[in-house]
């Protein structure tokens, strides 16, 4: 009887162990057929409850985003577009301070193929994506998805299923509803943030003021500000009543809000709804728009003026003397092309901030934009006493120029940020884009007090008081970002500096953390480096073990991950107490262990899983290989203590967000050493 029970014991274990192998996506496949030579291939993703994936396009910065990638496309199908997916939730996240994108209980994912070989079986695609709870677990598939004889195949616009081969066990799921779904006001858990349609308004909302700002900062230009007298005095000259004048007035306001608004629904035409947001975070978007704002900026600054081509002013102007409705819309147009030098760099960076909210984002900011503009001219109009009180045109004009020049390239230098953050080149870390913006500012105040001059420029003998106002505000917030050098948070620009993480020091230069962190001048061991916190850290097993050996510590072996939310909270909250930190300094030799690494192995180090069966590429797999393998676990973050020689010596944890419960673990098995 006791044998009996024994092995019902350990049976139980073993599935209990089995168990701790998460895999909360399950996935179906199935194609639909368009034409003799096109088909959709839909993947539907059916998430366990309290479980998120995270979308293709969330915000670079954050947790990492799906990828397809079409194995056996070259030679056999062409890719008709790129993979679009289901409404995704929009959600904020306080340890990386962006937003981002992810599913909840299901999501489809829909690509359509042209097939180019008519003996091609099956299409062969990988997909890696992450999915996160409490924990986050970086996750793969691939299916072999078996395509239809194009010619014996009838159309259909019923989706059938496909025998698909998943390199992991999954279960046979129901198609998931994938028909248009209500979003709805939740709270994600790890946040505490707002979700859903609330969140997305408020972002077109902030899109809408921003560039109503922008509209309003380009009115105050010498391109636009001395054309509202003029106009409005034409309006009211020519026309016979003054009815008509303030009618024909509002028609031209309303005029210049068609024609920007015509360009947002141009550029969402042009990018579809999907494509926008996956443009914004494109590396060579984000240089070609760098490259793009220093051209402006050098226009604002004086080196040269942008314009467009004389006879396109000259067509326009024709079709305005024809009068009525049509003439006054082409006067519009006449407006919006004279005074393109103006606010043409304007107008290009608010559709690159835009995009980042999808299709209607562009049109939005053009609202927003046209509508600063065009309220001005309405306004005059109709109570024209109010012209008296305009400042007269003069060299202040050119003053708000060059600081939207200013601007511009401050502007600049975070597109440039946001493609050198995707590749992880290191070449703009947080220091230097400190310096950079902090140089910039400090030349913007420095031009507003009059100390130098750009070349159109009026001689200034006094400034006004406005004048003095922003000078002082401009370099207050200088002053305000040199103290970001030295480790100051600087929260006002969350989102737009690099992350203290991405940084030279990441502690800032000459800080010294109150945890009582190694010091950042210790001579750092063969192949270690500083980790969070200012931890001396391995991010190799056999090296960190090896240095354990060396000085006879314990290990604290650190599975985690570079978009690992929970990850980061442990390090900030529970990691920088006191009592652990010193621990975590003095007792034991840290290994983290990155599970997204995207670094290849060497060619000679890569290898089949025994235990998944899958092929082992890239840093990130093998460390996450190497949990599954030992410790029959995928999730991040998961802690274990080892001795020397690489055995447990304590009950592995992971989250564990209460920092005396944390320590009493560490404790626990650090006080196994050597016994």
């Amino acid at each position: 009887m006791k044998k009996i029970n024994a092995l019902i014991l350990l049976f139980f274990t073993f599935l209990s162990a089995q168990s701790q192998i998460l895999d909360p996506v399950k996935w179906k496949t199935s194609i639909e057929k368009k034409s003799d030579t096109e088909v959709v291939l839909v993947f539907d993703a059916v998430i366990e409850p309290e479980w998120h994936m995270y979308s293709q396009f969330t915000p670079d910065g954050g947790s990492l985003p799906m990828v397809f990638k079409f194995k056996n496309a070259k030679g056999n199908y062409d890719l008709i577009g790129k993979t679009t997916e289901s409404p995704y939730k929009k959600v904020y996240s306080d340890v990386f301070e962006v937003d981002e994108y992810l599913f909840e209980n299901k999501a489809q994912f829909r690509q359509v193929i042209k097939v180019t070989n008519p003996n091609a079986k099956s299409a062969q695609v990988y997909v890696e994506y992450q999915v996160c709870k409490q924990s986050c677990i970086q996750q793969d598939k691939t299916f072999d998805i078996k395509l239809p004889i194009m010619a014996a195949v009838k159309m259909t616009d019923v989706a059938t299923p496909t025998d698909t081969k998943i390199d992991t066990a999954a279960a046979v799921i129901t198609v998931p509803d994938t028909s248009a779904t209500k979003e709805t006001v939740k709270t994600d858990t790890n946040t505490g943030k707002p979700d859903g349609k609330k969140e997305e308004k408020k972002g077109l909302l902030t899109i809408f003021v921003l560039a109503f700002l922008g509209g309003f900062a380009a009115l105050l230009t010498p391109c636009v500000f001395p054309m509202i007298p003029m106009t409005v005095s034409f309006f009211t000259k020519q026309s016979k009543t003054k009815a008509a004048g303030i009618r024909n007035s509002i028609f031209y306001g309303i005029s210049i809000i068609i024609i920007y608004v015509a360009l947002g629904l141009i550029v969402s035409a042009i990018f579809g709804i999907d494509s926008l947001n996956a443009l914004s975070t494109n590396v060579w978007f984000n240089i070609i728009f760098f490259v793009l704002l220093l051209f402006f900026a050098a226009s604002f600054l004086g080196a040269f003026e942008i314009v467009l081509p004389n006879s396109w002013a000259n067509k326009v102007d024709k079709q305005a003397d024809r009068g009525g409705f049509i003439g006054i819309l082409f006067m519009a147009l006449a407006l919006a092309i004279v005074s393109f030098s103006c606010t043409g760099p304007i107008v290009g960076t608010l559709i690159a901030e835009s995009s980042k909210f999808g299709g209607i984002g562009p049109i939005i900011g053009m609202l927003g934009f046209s509508s600063a503009i065009a309220l001005p001219f309405m306004l005059f109009a109709m109570f024209p006493g109010w012209m008296n009180s305009l400042p007269k045109s003069g060299g202040w004009l050119n003053t708000v120029k060059v600081s939207l020049g200013f601007l511009e390239l401050a502007f600049a230098f975070k597109f440039l940020s946001n493609a050198d953050l995707v590749l992880q080149m290191h070449l703009l870390e947080r220091e230097v884009f400190l310096a950079i913006w902090i140089a910039v500012f400090g030349a913007w105040a420095v031009y507003l007090f009059g100390k130098i001059s750009l070349p159109h420029d009026s001689p200034v003998t006094n400034i006004s008081v406005g004048r003095l106002f922003i000078a002082l505000f401009v370099t207050a917030f200088t002053f305000y970002l040199v103290p970001g050098m030295w480790g100051a948070p600087l929260k006002i620009l969350s989102g737009f500096t690099p992350p203290m993480t991405y940084s030279e020091s990441p502690y800032g230069v000459g800080y010294t953390n109150n945890s009582n962190t190694a010091a950042l001048t210790t001579d750092l061991p063969e192949h270690a480096h500083i980790g969070p916190n200012g931890l001396i850290a391995f991010n190799d097993y056999e090296q960190g073990l090896a240095y354990a050996k060396k000085v006879n510590k314990p290990v604290l072996l650190d599975f985690t991950g570079y978009a690992c939310a929970n990850c980061r909270k442990m390090e900030e909250k529970v990691w920088s107490t006191t009592e652990i930190a010193a621990i975590l300094k003095d007792q034991v030799v840290l290994i983290s262990l990155y599970g997204d690494d995207k670094r290849d192995l060497p060619a000679g180090e890569q290898y089949v899983s025994k235990a998944t069966g899958k092929e082992i590429t890239t840093i990130g797999k093998k460390w996450s290989d190497f949990q599954i393998s030992r410790y029959n676990i995928n999730a991040q973050p998961y802690y274990i203590i080892l001795d020397a020689e690489g055995k447990d010596l304590n009950t592995p944890v992971g989250y564990t967000p209460d920092a005396d419960e944390y320590k009493a673990w560490l404790e626990s098995g650090i006080s196994k050493f050597g016994k």
